[in-house]
């Protein structure tokens, strides 16, 4: 960990952690459950929109792929709907529009800076969370993403700090109807690894602390995928789906070259049964910046997606 802590503090914020995810099935069952679903549908899907971003489509243009694909879910990008405001679009309508559609939007993606050591970027962040959560809260959205954004440089970030900021987002979003869920990038010098991410949540101390976690940056972090299996599923909010190749090695490997599930060396089946003994009945959401993918027709590239996710799932299953 990059901020120190004792044996005794960590104990006790576990506790925290386990008595959360005992209570989770009954105090927080639309992170993580759906027991509509049969023993063969572990997982919801969902279309993240950075998929097919580099064909710059419209939000309503991607509700329609994510629909036309298959989807039971859409993961859209803040700046998104900033664009379809900006278009003459309302939100409320996109919202009626999405549920029409019969997708539901489990997580939205946003970058502020919440977590920032200056008090004024972090107040900043904040009105810029606030912002955020009452966009996502107008199309119906559930959650909004929380990165490292304000420290992504920062080799220093002090945990239990960050514990305390993240409690107050989480108390704005329970003001909005919004949970914001934690998010880990392996890219960056703060929350890069399963472990702090964990730390942060559990010492928020809060009902609604849930972490957001992503194949790749797991991966690009340095964390072990069997990590998972000490979690409580009611802790995960939506799990990032995508795969990577064997180089380049993760010191240099980039977003652009994450892959469809099954066409990298990520160990999926692994992952995905450490998931299900856990009890995660949660959305894996397809996030992939691949260029290549971004020159191809977005409507097949959403099909195939989904089709490689379920394969993938089917796979974990023997």
């Amino acid at each position: 960990m990059r901020s120190a802590f004792s044996r005794r503090q960590w104990l006790a914020g576990a506790t925290v952690f386990v008595g959360s995810g005992l209570a989770g099935s009954a105090d927080k069952p639309a992170l993580a459950q759906d027991q509509d679903r049969s023993k063969d549908e572990a997982f919801g899907y969902c279309l993240n929109t950075s998929t097919i971003d580099g064909q710059k489509l419209s939000i309503v243009e991607k509700v329609e792929i994510a629909t036309k694909a298959g989807y039971q879910a859409i993961e859209p990008w803040i700046r998104e709907l900033d664009q379809h405001v900006k278009a003459g679009g309302n939100l409320k309508d996109l919202g009626k529009r999405i549920r029409d559609s019969g997708l539901t939007v489990p997580s939205a993606i946003g970058f502020a800076e919440w977590i920032a050591d200056d008090e004024t970027k972090r107040k900043k962040g904040m009105e810029e969370a606030k912002r955020d959560m009452d966009m996502v809260q107008q199309i119906g959205g559930q959650r909004l993403a929380a990165p490292p954004a304000g420290a992504i440089n920062q080799s220093d970030l002090g945990l239990f700090k960050a514990a305390e900021r993240y409690r107050a987002l989480l108390d704005l979003g329970a003001s909005m109807g919004i949970v914001a869920e934690l998010e880990l990038w392996g890219f960056s010098k703060a929350l890069s690894r399963l472990g702090e991410v964990t730390l942060v949540a559990i010492e928020s101390g809060h009902p609604k602390a849930c972490i957001l976690l992503d194949i790749y940056h797991l991966y690009k972090g340095g964390s072990e995928f069997h990590g998972l299996k000490f979690l409580s599923s009611s802790f995960l909010s939506v799990i990032h789906f995508n795969d990577y190749p064997g180089t380049p090695p993760r010191g240099a490997i980039t977003d652009a070259a994450r892959v469809y599930p099954g066409d990298g060396v990520a160990p999926l089946k692994d992952i995905l049964r450490d998931l299900r003994a856990i009890g995660y009945r949660g959305f894996l959401s397809l996030e992939l910046f691949n260029r290549d993918y971004w020159s191809q027709d977005p409507l097949q590239v959403a099909r195939t997606g989904l089709e490689k996710m379920k394969t993938a799932v089917k796979s974990s299953l023997s």
